[in-house]
């Protein structure tokens, strides 16, 4: 397995780790400290396979794409308790015919 690497792009330094499991995880995971940027990321789990180039490529493309989700607009949610409720569709006076109500005898009325 790789050993921990440094590398720089668009003026950032990637710092990229392998953590071994602890917890209840089971696998290894890349771990990414970016300078500039307080968090840190475990975009994906390690493999055998994993080279420097690979492991840089897919950490710049995750932080990217990242990146560009901060950029959006946040997306209008409303609180669960004041969510609309969906209109009844057709004639809203009209009466709801349930099942069997056409057999049903009136009830009686009191005098």
């Amino acid at each position: 397995m790789l050993k921990a690497f440094t590398f720089e792009n668009n003026g950032r330094t990637y710092i990229c780790k392998v953590e071994e499991p602890r917890g209840s995880r089971t696998q290894a995971w890349w771990w990414v400290e970016i300078t500039e940027d307080g968090q840190r990321y475990a975009p994906f789990e390690a493999s055998e396979d994993d080279t420097e180039d690979s492991v840089r490529e897919r950490v710049m493309a995750y932080y990217d794409h990242l990146l560009v989700r901060r950029a959006e607009p946040p997306q209008q949610r409303q609180h669960w308790a004041r969510r609309t409720k969906p209109t009844p569709t057709g004639d809203a006076a009209a009466p709801v015919a349930t099942e069997g109500a056409a057999d049903a005898a009136p009830a009686p009325v009191a005098d």
